[in-house]
């Protein structure tokens, strides 16, 4: 499996294409989506209105009094694997979903309302068709290059906004996505689907931040679901390993590129990839999402890789059960 990296590695580098203008769709579809290969586009979507009107004055004013959901977490960590020193154990960590106005939201991001904890807007259920909707107009929705080039259209839109406090772990996506900042910058840390064998995905007990008090919302605990449920997940962290707990990481390669406003990154189908970000009052990002084409070669041979390693956690783990 380490030659499978090398060799890899020594194909492809670890180069991102950037493109000064958007691609064509025959050269993003030969470049990019047919190789799996991630690259950053500028002046993509520079002509959006949302480019210049989405300051926090304009969300406020279009939908201050809007209900959003929010992940809420004491570490900034959401769906990822998280000690709990009260149990002694790690789990697959849920955020606690809560429920505000826009413009209390925005008053925790701009240090208004002081909280110890991380609250970050990342509903990924086409969020722009429901909680966002209003804002909708101010943005294209399909990427046009990009859909011509897949010959359909987004499957999903979704509308994202945090701080620094709020990272998204190591994971995966069955999608092709096309990710534009709007405001600040998100630093993305990138692993190929060849390097999965450096990542030891195990199965966690899955558990969900509750506050202690609903009204109070100073302290979160860790609850397991009920009925139990287990969720496979990746532990590491790419830029600062555990080797000792997780050697084959040695082997990763990881790729760390910083989207600033105004580009756009397109994250291949079922790369791996962590996400940071940095901004003044908030980062905003949209991201559009398409279907991978499952009759590529690479989803089933992926889960047939995957279901080779992780196949030896399931087994160690019913044993032991």
């Amino acid at each position: 499996m380490v030659i499978l990296i090398i060799d890899n590695i020594e194909i492809n580098g670890t180069y991102i294409e950037t493109y000064e203008n958007p691609p064509s769709p025959v050269e993003f579809l030969r470049n990019c989506v047919q190789p799996n290969r991630p690259a950053v586009i500028k002046n993509a979507f520079s002509h959006w209105p949302a480019y210049n009107l989405w300051t926090n004055e304009y969300l406020r004013e279009k939908m201050g009094d809007s209900i959003v959901t929010v992940a809420t977490t004491p570490n900034g960590y959401a769906d990822a694997v998280t000690y709990d020193p009260v149990t002694d154990r790690e789990y697959f960590a849920l955020p606690h979903e809560q429920k505000m106005a826009l413009d209390r939201f925005l008053k925790i991001i701009e240090g208004k309302e002081m909280t110890p904890h991380a609250h970050y807007i990342s509903l990924q259920n086409n969020s722009l068709h429901t909680e966002y909707s209003i804002l909708k107009e101010d943005i294209e929705e399909e990427i046009d290059w990009c859909s011509a080039a897949l010959g359909k259209k987004p499957d999903a839109v979704n509308f994202w906004m945090g701080n620094e406090k709020s990272t998204t772990s190591l994971h995966k996506d069955p999608y092709e996505n096309c990710y534009a900042v709007l405001r600040g910058k998100k630093t993305f840390v990138l692993l190929p689907p060849s390097e999965y064998y450096c990542l030891h995905e195990q199965l966690y007990t899955s558990a969900i931040y509750t506050p202690s008090d609903e009204s109070n919302d100073t302290t979160y605990n860790l609850t397991p679901l009920d009925p139990p449920m287990k969720t496979p997940w990746i532990p590491v962290d790419p830029l600062h390993p555990d080797l000792e707990r997780y050697p084959r990481f040695q082997h990763a390669k990881p790729i760390v590129v910083t989207v600033e406003k105004g580009e756009m990154l397109y994250l291949p189908a079922l790369w791996f990839h962590q996400v940071l970000q940095h901004g003044d009052e908030g980062v905003i990002a949209i991201n559009a999402w398409y279907d991978m084409d499952y009759r590529n070669i690479l989803y089933p041979s992926f889960g047939l890789f995957r279901n080779l390693l992780l196949g030896d956690v399931n087994n160690e783990d019913d044993d032991s059960e």
